[in-house]
């Protein structure tokens, strides 16, 4: 190597080529991507696109952090990511039951339950509306930071208290969507339904419910997130000693940054594996409507 390419090398911190080469690197991925995505009639296609994209992500984000020297305190080279995951991965089980298995599981399905129940009971009594709307629509502006703090007060520092802030986030999106989704039945439907003296309970179930599954699965899908982010966020305002969110907030007191994150892997992946589960389930439940049909 000459004078000018060392000097010009430690001046930069990479070598000359290096960005020329990032930039070939980048085409080919892009390439690489496009060709996957451009493959017709295959049901894998969406899939193996979407883990090819990701693959090249990890694969840049390792490349930039270690040729560029960034500290491990600001982002951590994805291979330190993944062996903190090994290292502690007893740890981080323990904070995925804690987290997930506790608090968002019994969370969703008690305010995803509650939200829908309720709609139900609006739908067939209209004056509820009047009052039951109101108070729910008050439920969801209520801030995260200020009603996780109480919740720790009332129901202690265990897993009830984030299973009380998940009923509360996931509470209004299964309502309103439910709500929506009984309104979503043909009016032609309706009135058949109506000229074979059907009882509420029969319209209900044979007519209304079923037009409303894609609304229903929507606010499923939507909570299944907002379970999760609603439940690490609480355990930064108190918690046992485990915890998604516990071991973010106690690991990045120590500056420990690959282990936080690898707890953000964690959740991330759960909460990528909910939502795939719940899209396959509604092609199985509602296979027939027409925006299940088109996707």
């Amino acid at each position: 190597m000459s004078d000018t390419a060392a000097i010009e090398t430690v001046a930069t911190g990479v070598a000359p080529w290096f960005w020329p080469g990032i930039v070939l690197l980048a085409l080919v991925a892009g390439y690489s991507v496009y060709r996957m995505a451009a493959i017709q009639g295959r049901s894998w296609v969406g899939m193996a696109t979407a883990a090819l994209f990701g693959a090249w992500v990890v694969l840049f984000w390792e490349i930039l952090v270690r040729a560029l020297e960034v500290p491990r305190v600001l982002l951590p080279a994805p291979s330190l990511v993944i062996g903190s995951i090994g290292d502690n991965a007893p740890k981080l089980w323990g904070d995925f039951v804690q987290t997930v298995g506790k608090a968002v599981l019994i969370g969703w399905a008690l305010g995803c339950g509650l939200g829908f129940g309720v709609a139900v009971a609006i739908d067939r009594m209209p004056f509820l509306q009047r009052g039951l709307l109101p108070v729910a629509s008050l439920t969801s502006a209520i801030p995260l930071v200020g009603v996780a703090p109480i919740a720790v007060m009332w129901f202690g520092f265990d897993w009830p208290s984030k299973a009380a802030v998940v009923v509360l986030m996931t509470f209004f999106p299964m309502l309103v969507s439910t709500l929506a989704g009984l309104q979503a039945a043909g009016k032609l439907e309706r009135e058949l339904m109506y000229s074979y003296a059907a009882s509420y309970p029969r319209t209900l179930l044979a007519l209304r419910l079923p037009a409303a599954l894609p609304f229903i699965f929507g606010a499923l899908k939507v909570n299944a997130t907002l379970a999760l982010i609603g439940a690490i966020v609480a355990e930064f305002f108190g918690s046992p000693t485990a915890g998604l969110g516990f071991r973010i907030s106690t690991e990045a007191a120590r500056m420990n940054m690959p282990l936080v994150w690898g707890a953000i892997v964690v959740a991330a992946v759960t909460g990528s594996v909910a939502y795939a589960l719940l899209v396959a389930l509604e092609r199985r439940a509602a296979f027939w409507h027409p925006s299940v049909r088109e996707g």
